[in-house]
């Protein structure tokens, strides 16, 4: 398909796509479930794992910017460079935010609410998130491990002070940005992942020159250090926080995602250098998992199947999750292959060119 990226890159691809995979699912689920089948195992086995993707998707975002802020150190970029060259990734992701809701907006003409234009969606928080890991960037490698480890904690352990606090002083689309809630992605307790991952992006540094199996194996073991720790402390009977609730501003549950992508990270090595060391269709997923993001956004909540929406049983519904899945797989390798189609396109000489002459 294309030329094959180093195995590190494979392995984050790899588990990006599970994650898209996860979303697509989830989103269909939601969107196209009937009442009776919402109540089911099949909807809430969807849903409880649906809610995966966005922790994943964080963090694999911090890990390439701490892969950004790598090539900067061994650049010798200037302090002020480093800054920018942070903050350029940050607007760009903000620019597409903001392009992101106002392409739904327009597609919903007349009937969109011109409020979802400040809805603090996910790529709105991966910006903020990576303005506030800014600093991060002006120290070394250890520097940025440490730093990364201690922002992670200090955000996911001050999620519920920050929900029990007052902020009705400041405007609701700040407050969106800042305290915990269901239906945005604020700053806490999401960007915890993004600290996260940028630690474990200068720990990828360090085991890449060494063993990265060895990495995989730490990882896994860490990982289910965190899920069964955080499970065990989630469920004692008492609680330092005046208020706190598990699914929504949870310290616990932070760690417990994040534990379980530190797993995914680990089965992701594992599958990419030992099983499927070719194509992928799984990590094709992961390399346009923007892409997907936003189409099917745009199919499974748009106008387009607006008399399914709610109608399906569960098994229609799973048919229609592989229908979608299909379609993003298609989409991705079209997008892939679309600068190699287009040159040959291009470079290809008129036929007039190739028909005999008079005299040939």
């Amino acid at each position: 398909m294309s030329k094959s990226p180093k195995p590190r890159l494979q392995f984050i691809d790899w588990a990006r796509g599970v994650a898209a995979i996860v979303m697509l699912q989830g989103h269909v689920f939601d969107a196209f479930t009937s009442g009776p089948g919402r109540s089911g195992d099949w909807f809430v086995l969807s849903q409880f794992i649906g809610g995966m993707p966005p922790a994943i998707f964080l963090l694999l975002t911090g890990i390439t910017l701490a892969f950004l802020m790598e090539s900067q150190e061994r650049k010798e970029i200037s302090p002020v460079g480093r800054i920018l060259g942070v903050f350029y990734r940050a607007r760009y992701l903000l620019l597409l935010a903001l392009a992101f809701r106002l392409q739904l907006w327009l597609f919903a003409w007349p009937y969109g609410n011109p409020a979802d234009l400040l809805k603090v969606d996910i790529l709105n928080c991966m910006g903020v998130a990576i303005l506030a890991m800014s600093p991060l960037a002006l120290l070394g490698r250890m520097g940025r491990i440490r730093g990364g480890l201690f922002a992670g904690l200090a955000i996911a352990v001050a999620a519920p002070l920050v929900s029990a606090a007052d902020w009705t002083s400041l405007p609701e689309w700040l407050r969106n940005y800042i305290v915990p809630g269901t239906q945005f992605f604020p700053l806490f307790p999401w960007a915890a992942f993004l600290a996260f991952g940028v630690a474990l992006g200068g720990m990828l540094k360090i085991a890449s020159t060494r063993d990265l199996g060895r990495f995989a194996q730490w990882a896994a073991m860490a990982g289910i250090v965190l899920i069964f720790g955080g499970q065990h402390l989630s469920n004692l009977p008492f609680t330092l926080y005046p208020k706190s609730e598990f699914w929504l501003n949870s310290p616990w549950l932070v760690f417990i995602k994040t534990g379980l992508t530190l797993v995914l990270l680990a089965i992701a090595y594992l599958w990419t250098t030992h099983v499927s060391m070719g194509w992928s269709w799984v990590r094709q997923l992961g390399t346009s998992s923007l892409l997907v993001y936003w189409v099917h956004t745009e199919l499974v909540y748009g106008r387009w199947f607006w008399d399914l929406r709610g109608t399906l049983s569960t098994g229609q519904t799973v048919l229609m999750s592989i229908t979608v899945i299909l379609a993003m797989l298609g989409l991705s390798v079209l997008a892939s292959n679309a600068g190699r189609i287009w040159a040959r396109v291009v470079s290809r000489e008129p036929m007039m060119n190739s028909l005999p002459v008079e005299g040939d």
